[in-house]
């Protein structure tokens, strides 16, 4: 093997547990992941342009848990199903016109990111908390990647503010990166504390 050869997939969370894969179960689990998201999105530290949310932790966990593509797929319907009206975003919001959002953009991120978070967990990154710590610091960055450059967007172009690059980043960055860390590092506790639970039921078959 080329020691530059990707490492190959590894069975995420959901395939450990339920490991008999159809078209039903996987739409049932992108689902229920858009749905952790949605519940998590509700827990807000308000601030004046975005808030501080569990959507980020609720993005980590269910992409190691689903996998890239699940995961992808779970923040897809969960950015669609806001849109199209369900108040599953932050303080119960939703519909067409958060696209003008100075939020919005992270949201859009989040789909990347779990994408991000369940390809490190397919090359078991997410067994080890320090791995899993790295893993999800990574998927964590994302969003500000998408939000960052989407809030300079709405503040100039449809909010009219004049804001320079200090402005957005003291808006739109600064602010989460502690609380980024912390849920990084609580993901990297409870996703591997799940992977032992995992092992330890394998063991008593």
């Amino acid at each position: 093997m080329s020691a530059l050869a990707v490492p190959a997939r590894r069975p995420v969370l959901a395939d450990a547990l339920a490991p008999h894969r159809t078209l039903l179960r996987d739409a049932v689990l992108v689902l229920a992941g858009a749905a952790v998201v949605a519940v998590l999105a509700q827990i807000t530290i308000p601030l004046p342009l975005v808030p501080i949310t569990g959507q980020t932790l609720g993005v980590l966990l269910v992409g190691a848990a689903l996998g890239s593509r699940r995961g992808a797929a779970a923040l897809g319907t969960y950015m669609l199903a806001g849109l199209a009206g369900a108040p599953v975003f932050a303080e119960f919001t939703g519909g067409p016109a958060t696209v003008l959002s100075p939020s919005f953009g992270f949201v859009i991120g989040f789909v990347p990111a779990a994408f991000l978070a369940g390809w490190f967990a397919e090359r078991a990154w997410d067994r080890r908390p320090l791995l899993a710590m790295a893993g999800f610091v990574a998927a964590s960055a994302v969003p500000f990647l998408v939000g960052v450059p989407y809030l300079a967007m709405i503040l100039n172009a449809v909010m009219g503010v004049d804001a320079g690059l200090g402005a957005v980043l003291a808006a739109g960055l600064w602010p989460f990166i502690p609380g980024g860390l912390v849920k990084a590092a609580l993901a990297a506790v409870l996703i591997p504390a799940a992977w032992k639970g995992v092992r330890a039921l394998d063991a008593r078959r």
